[in-house]
């Protein structure tokens, strides 16, 4: 006869759960309100989604209980809990975005916000576990819900990018099924403490089995990350996206890519298997080198800035590759640092953004569209150009420092050839990041339409003001750089990495 289950609810620690449980409340209320309610405008449901961001955030900051939480399948540590903060600031600072001066019609659907806040529990649920079952369901919730947020663009391209992210999508899905079965018929089991464990048991015997696991996972998280050669969709799903949308999955469906990486990845290149480890170097430099080389060649900005951060996702899996606490805390100030001028060079995009491609019959942003901007729209001109300068990597610029601090990483650890390749890398972005800038300040403007009223058409005041606290944190990184490796370093050091 079968015996009654008993669970211990203190062992089960449901408080860990609060924070994606507070964002799925607000998902669902949104849409009763929705159905009660007809006519909510935008503006509403952008406050209340920002709302119980903040709750959550809250939530995650506020949580002090054991770090392992429903039938030890989560895992709130350090890591995840940096991870989840820079998740919902990237959030709050993306949804004012949709209060754009004209009006696009997915932001005005409930269901826009719903599955907004359904996607960052699929985040959340990444970052905060190490069992590759509950890890999979956060990485599929996400994915299934951004899917469908760049289709609700209601653009012939947007359609075209949502269906080859989502067919690109189930191929990394099926890839990353494949890897966990290997996993768990090598160790029997699905938790990543324990597969580190058993492999190091068994010295990673059969080796044949734990690189083939390894390559299947890094093809299934290398197209969550963009990295070579998961990443031919990138470019395309980004100009088929809204601007602010592909600046967002140009930053947050990475760093929790990143959190899967660390847990996983740094285990196995510690295992001092070469081949492991040469897999991952070669990955790290063919996604910094080809991306930056493909960019040198765009027509287009938004393609540009697509190239651009598969190449600042190389830099960052250079940090998983090197493994250790300096590298790892580089990770997550180098992306702090890139979210806010990612976002803010995305949102100019957003601002000067015209409904009819005037200057290029297929692309929204070609350079020509920034010939002379300077004469037209000076302050837009000289904002756009601390962005660039930023992603280039120029002092005293926010992106500077993590680059620096990352190189350093790279040196201390011996990894003297990577820190080579980081640098040359960098040169070779510049020229691209700068080709904007000599379009705007050293081209004349079309004399067409040299008419400032061309490049505001979208423009409003939170807008403005988002982009003027992406500037302002860009240009004086340099004060929050100290204080930010302080806390990165405390949060990772007791996450065990």
């Amino acid at each position: 006869m079968l015996e009654p289950i008993s669970i211990d609810m203190a062992s089960l620690n449901l408080p860990a759960l609060l924070p994606m449980a507070i964002l799925t409340i607000g998902a669902l209320a949104v849409i009763c309100i929705d159905l009660a309610v007809k006519g909510l405008n935008r503006s509403f449901l952008t406050m209340f989604t920002i709302l119980f961001i903040i709750l959550d955030c809250g939530a995650v900051l506020g949580y002090n209980g054991p770090a392992r939480g429903f039938f030890d399948v989560m895992l709130v540590d350090g890591i995840s809990i940096i991870a989840q903060v820079i998740i919902l600031v990237a959030s709050a600072f993306f949804l004012p975005l949709s209060l754009s001066h004209r009006h696009f019609k997915e932001f005005r659907m409930a269901e826009f916000y719903a599955l907004f806040m359904f996607m960052i529990v699929g985040f959340q649920f990444m970052v905060v576990s190490d069992n590759l079952i509950l890890i999979f369901i956060g990485l599929e919730t996400s994915s299934l819900a951004l899917y469908t947020l760049i289709a609700m663009h209601n653009r012939a391209k947007a359609f075209e990018a949502a269906i080859k992210y989502f067919t690109m999508g189930a191929l990394a899905a099926s890839f990353y099924g494949v890897s966990a079965l290997i996993f768990y018929a090598l160790t029997g089991s699905i938790e990543i403490n324990q597969i580190e464990k058993i492999l190091m048991q068994r010295e990673f015997e059969p080796l044949i089995g734990v690189l083939a696991a390894t390559v299947f996972m890094l093809g299934a998280l290398g197209f969550k990350l963009s990295l070579v050669p998961s990443h031919t969709w990138t470019p395309d799903v980004y100009e088929g996206s809204s601007a602010p949308l592909a600046g967002y999955m140009s930053v947050v469906p990475k760093i929790a890519g990143f959190v899967v990486a660390i847990r996983l990845f740094e285990m196995l290149v510690s295992s001092g298997v070469v081949w492991l480890e040469n897999i991952l170097y070669i990955t790290v430099v063919l996604t910094m080198t080809l991306a930056n080389l493909t960019a040198l060649v765009q027509d287009d900005v938004k393609r540009m800035l697509a190239f651009s951060s598969i190449s600042h996702a190389g830099f960052m899996m250079a940090a998983i590759l090197i493994g250790t606490t300096q590298a790892n805390t580089a990770l997550f100030l180098y992306w702090i640092l890139f979210m806010f001028t990612n976002l803010g060079a995305f949102t100019m995009l957003w601002i000067v953004r015209h409904p009819k491609n005037l200057w290029d019959e297929r692309y929204q942003h070609p350079y020509a569209k920034f010939s002379g901007l300077v004469k037209i729209m000076p302050t837009t001109a000289t904002i756009m150009g601390i962005f660039m300068f930023a992603l280039a990597g120029m002092p005293p610029f926010s992106v500077f420092w993590g680059k620096l601090y990352l190189v350093s990483a790279a040196i201390n650890s011996e990894y003297i050839s990577l820190a080579i390749i980081i640098v040359l890398n960098s040169a070779i972005a510049i020229y691209y990041y700068m080709k904007l800038v000599i379009y705007m300040f050293l081209k004349d403007p079309d004399p067409v339409r040299a008419d400032a009223a061309l490049y505001a058409t979208n423009a409003s005041t939170p807008l403005k003001v988002i982009v003027g606290v992406a500037a302002i944190i860009t240009m004086f990184a340099i004060v929050f750089v100290e204080p930010l490796l302080i806390i990165i370093t405390k949060y990772v050091t007791a996450s065990g990495f």
